[in-house]
């Protein structure tokens, strides 16, 4: 049986005005140059740059278009503005440069990949047809670290699918002599002890390098886990002579592909999006221009629109254009909107948060961090978390102290003896300071690590001090251990 009721609801949707500013919001800066350029591609009735106007006409952006220039298509006439007769401009442009003429293109670097820097040397080897395309393949199996990092009967198998190859792993292991012969030097191992061991071999034969190739060879396991009695006894050598050994062994690459200067990879630069100063013992802060571009909607299309209001013709086409029209007018001024509330919404968010950690900003001192999460500076500008979360998320900041992440001064908050909240952040900053001052011969386990800190007024339990450890990228106390 159907029915018919009337249902008052109250929900709440965003605009696609909204949504536009949102991700622009949490846009870096170089994203956000990129997302300006596309839409002045898109949408001609964007421009860029400051507007060239008298005083009456439009200023940078086009605050005299507004919805009472969205006249009816009805009293439009397009003609008078569109005009086939117009020559574009690839039609008059020529040619004809001197030879001479300065060459405006950028010049890019180029340089030849890893594995065809190794290929080059391997064809200065005496190779028969066979060792020459197991050795190819084997190069082609180095990663950019420069390890093989696949077994020697997986090769097999691929060599007799994809290469119609049909050898054994014997033949196999005698060409990957000859790749271990490449540089840089302990390419085409596969694993740490075979890499070091290459190295080591390379390298003049002193009784310090005899010393390190055995421990290296017939001690791995009791090297990499620094049970360095152990080394002592086994050896029968003297503390010097085993410290001799491992800094023989630390100079060593265990990344050899590393090294290769024409890696090509790709190198991220990180732009701050905003700066702190300290001017006169106060914090200054501003946003980096590139967040701030000189954007106006087009004169040509404005002018365009008004003229519309003169017409009488009306036809199907000219209607299409003058929605066309309005649309893309409509299109830009929202944009330079949402950017307006973009810039002001960045510098009211950094600003708050600046404010917020003022001891820090003027000392560079992680310990003055004060305990900080977005709610905390989602009330202080009343706007959403969300949005702030925005905001930290991808944005840096340049300090006096160095470029940081601004959501790396969010932190949460504990109690110390005092019953004083305190950050997190402090407590890891202390901690580290702890550690780095530890006696190396004898480091601190994460139990002596808590007493300290108890001591210190930061009462926390031994499995905490292992988790905000373990952030810090800390090894434990027996991995810590030097001679």
């Amino acid at each position: 049986m159907l029915k018919q009721y009337l249902q008052f609801k109250l929900s709440q949707k965003l605009s696609p005005q909204q949504i536009q500013l949102m991700k622009l919001i949490q846009l870096p800066t170089l994203a956000f140059e990129q997302r300006i350029k596309q839409e002045l591609e898109e949408n001609p009735a964007l421009e860029s740059g400051k507007e060239k106007t008298d005083e009456d006409e439009f200023d940078d952006f086009g605050e005299d278009y507004d919805d009472s220039d969205a006249i009816s298509a009805e009293d439009i006439n397009v003609d008078e503005y569109l005009s086939d007769d117009e020559i574009p401009d690839y039609r008059t442009q020529a040619n004809n440069y001197s030879s001479d003429e300065d060459e405006k293109s950028i010049p890019y670097a180029s340089g030849i990949s890893f594995t065809q820097y190794l290929l080059d040397q391997l064809h200065t080897f005496r190779l028969d047809e066979e060792e020459q395309l197991v050795a190819e393949f084997l190069v082609g199996s180095v990663d950019e670290s420069g390890y093989i990092r696949r077994s020697l009967s997986d090769i097999l198998d691929d060599l007799a699918f994809t290469q119609n190859i049909y050898t054994t792993e014997e033949k196999i292991e005698e060409v990957l002599k000859i790749v271990h012969q490449l540089d840089p030097a302990g390419v085409g191992s596969r694993d740490l002890q075979e890499c070091l061991l290459i190295q080591l071999e390379r390298k003049t034969h002193t009784e310090v390098n005899e010393l390190a190739i055995a421990i290296i060879d017939k001690a791995f396991e009791q090297f990499t886990k620094k049970h360095y009695k152990k080394l002592l006894q086994k050896f029968d050598i003297s503390e010097d002579e085993l410290k001799g050994a491992i800094t023989e062994i630390e100079r060593l690459n265990p990344k050899p592909g590393s090294s290769y200067s024409g890696n090509n990879r790709l190198v991220e630069h990180v732009v701050p999006d905003f700066t702190i100063k300290i001017v006169d013992g106060e914090l200054e802060l501003t946003l980096n221009g590139r967040n701030a571009p000189d954007l106006h909607v087009s004169r040509e299309y404005s002018d365009m629109l008004k003229g519309y209001k003169a017409s009488k013709e009306k036809s199907k086409s000219q209607k299409d254009a003058v929605l066309f029209i309005k649309q893309k007018l409509d299109a830009a001024k929202w944009f330079i909107e949402a950017i307006k509330q973009r810039q002001q919404t960045l510098f009211v968010t950094m600003s708050a948060i600046m404010h917020y950690q003022k001891e820090y900003f003027l000392t560079g001192d992680e310990r003055k961090l004060k305990p900080m999460i977005l709610k905390d500076i989602a009330d202080e500008i009343e706007m959403d978390v969300s949005t702030v979360s925005r905001v930290a998320n991808s944005k840096y900041v340049d300090t006096p102290y160095g470029t940081k992440l601004i959501k790396e001064f969010f932190s949460e908050s504990m109690k110390n003896v005092q019953g004083e909240d305190v950050s997190t952040r402090e407590i890891k900053k202390i901690l580290e300071t702890v550690i780095e001052d530890e006696d190396k011969r004898k480091p601190l386990t994460d139990e002596k690590l808590a007493q300290i800190l108890k001591e210190k007024g930061y009462p926390i339990a031994r499995r905490t001090v292992a988790k905000y450890r373990e952030q810090l990228d800390i090894s434990v106390a027996r991995l810590r251990k030097q001679i």
